[in-house]
């Protein structure tokens, strides 16, 4: 085991404790000695088998972002609302998530622990901030892990008519009904494997990993041997500036939905860090590494896609998206193999939005946070995870991708709510981390990563992007939440709703119900010296 020296002295060994100062009194955030050291200082015992490795926890996080699955679901979205110029959303949304990533990184380096975005939180906000950043992160959860799998319904039928299950996918609302069968089965398969332990998920999720990176780059060479045009059509606007209160910059935030869509869940790798060997060190890189593949292979695939496109300007470009790119340009045989391992891409990537689900439930449920706990919180003796987190998480995905079976526009709405949802959470670490810094009271891991001078910088630019993304996402567009049909307030007001209802409903609940009965449960909670469970506050 690597230890780092936090330069304090063992007890006998010398003067006696240094002095306080700012960033070493008693919420001092030292580096711990030990993998379960920071477990300890949240008041939990270690119980998930730290079986993952480097890569591991690296696939974790790229499985989450998800290269292939979020840009072939939703690049028909941008260029339609944003033409081929919407590229330029791809490096914007980067450099915001970055800015976020790297709050992050401080915080996995210190806390690499279950259900990172809930317990960051409540460690820099307080229980009433960690409990809403979880439950809002925790409801995303659900509703992208359906959002996910919403995603072989734009691939599968492109493969073959086979999996055009209901109707012929010329009805209004076939393909939408199509999506739910196929989205059900493959929310089926991922709480069986999560249920059977985290193991078999890493084996599952690190080859689809390998498979979806290896395709990517493949991809990124046989479209580069296609190319017809230069780069400057990505200048191409479609003339969407017209009828757009703010000329084409309306229509550019519109677009940047389907690069705002991807480029999230990189703190997977932390929230596997009960799990992880090293996570202190690890799960930092792991991050970093994740956002910046993603960023440079998705953005390249983007790119090279919209210089090889047979014709910027055909209709099918808005419609089917890049699975009519790969499959025009490649042709019907090496365009399959292209879409079979974008298939293979969305299932891990709903792998591991669900395995970082069952780690926010569990850490919740081990603070008495949810309805239940002591059951959601029991780990398996036999699979080594949370299996109940598991059966729940996945039966509301389906309930939510049911409750959606007739809409025609499911997967715009919900992928919206979804992301809005975890921007959101995400600022509820970053804001308060942000307070913390300003009154001096943060501190890194020392010798672990560490932004230095540049922290605060970045902090402010996280909050600010985080905000602003939120609200242009929940913004009242017609063309998002209600495309189709006749037009409701309710419905172009449906994210607002939405998230205002699960945030105040659910925080009314956690104030007047589960507050009172927040605290470590028994089992769970790590031993004080003299071995006896700490009590609660």
């Amino acid at each position: 085991m690597v230890r780092v020296s936090t330069g304090k002295q063992d007890p006998g060994s010398g003067p006696g404790p240094e002095p306080e100062g700012p960033g070493t009194g008693p919420d001092a955030l030292d580096a711990p000695e030990d993998d379960d050291d920071s477990l300890a200082e949240l008041g939990y015992k270690p119980e998930l088998k730290r079986t993952l490795g480097n890569f591991h926890t690296f696939a974790a996080g790229i499985s989450y972002i998800s290269i292939l699955t979020g840009t072939f679901q939703l690049f028909y979205f941008g260029v339609s609302h944003g033409g081929p110029a919407y590229w330029w959303s791809w490096p914007m949304v980067f450099v915001g998530q970055l800015m976020v990533a790297l709050c992050f990184c401080e915080l996995a380096a210190r806390y690499p622990v279950a259900g990172s975005v809930y317990n960051w939180a409540k460690k820099l906000g307080g229980p009433h901030v960690g409990w809403l950043g979880g439950w809002m992160m925790t409801t995303a959860t659900m509703v992208s892990l359906a959002a996910v799998a919403l995603a072989y319904q734009v691939t599968l039928p492109q493969i073959s008519s086979f999996f055009q299950f209901v109707g012929d996918g010329s009805g209004s609302t076939d393909q939408a009904a199509n999506a739910v069968l196929l989205g059900t089965v493959l929310v089926v398969f991922t709480t069986l494997v999560n249920a059977f332990g985290v193991k078999l998920m890493a084996r599952i999720n690190s080859a689809g990993v390998a498979i979806e990176l290896i395709a990517a780059l493949a991809l990124i060479v046989l479209l580069a041997a296609h190319i017809t045009r230069g780069p400057g059509a990505v200048t191409d606007t479609y003339g969407l500036a017209r009828g757009e209160s703010l000329g084409y910059l309306g229509a550019f935030l519109t677009a940047s939905l389907a690069s705002a869509y991807v480029m999230y869940g990189f703190d997977t790798a932390s929230s596997l860090g009960e799990e992880s060997k090293d996570p202190g060190r690890n799960a930092p890189r792991a991050i970093l590494r994740a956002l910046f593949a993603s960023f440079l292979i998705g953005g390249t695939i983007l790119l090279f896609a919209l210089l090889a496109t047979p014709d910027l300007h055909d209709e099918r470009l808005s419609a089917d998206g890049l699975q009519y790119v790969v499959l025009s340009t490649l042709g019907p045989a090496m365009g399959q193999i292209m879409l079979w391992c974008v298939v293979i891409a969305i299932t891990v990537c709903a792998l591991a939005v669900h395995t970082a689900g069952i780690r926010l439930a569990f850490a919740m449920a081990r603070d008495t946070n949810l309805p239940a706990a002591s059951l959601l919180a029991r780990v398996s003796p036999r699979f080594q995870t949370p299996v109940l987190p598991a059966v729940i998480i996945g039966a509301i995905a389906v309930c939510i991708l049911v409750l959606n079976v007739n809409q025609p526009q499911i997967f715009s709405v919900i992928t919206s709510i979804a992301i809005i949802m975890i921007y959101v959470a995400y600022l509820m670490v970053t804001a308060p981390m942000l307070v913390r810094r300003l009154r001096g009271e943060w501190e890194p891991a020392r010798g672990k990563f560490s932004l230095g001078v540049f922290g605060l910088p970045v902090n402010i630019l996280a909050v600010l992007w985080g905000t602003a993304m939120a609200v242009n996402l929940a913004w009242p567009r017609p063309e998002v939440y209600n495309a189709t049909g006749p037009q409701h307030w309710y419905l172009r007001w449906g994210a607002f709703l939405f998230v205002g209802l699960v945030a105040g409903g659910g925080f009314t609940y956690y104030w007047f119900v589960q507050r009172k009965r927040t605290c470590v449960l028994a089992g769970h909670a790590a031993e004080e010296p003299g071995g006896t469970p700490p009590q609660r506050p």
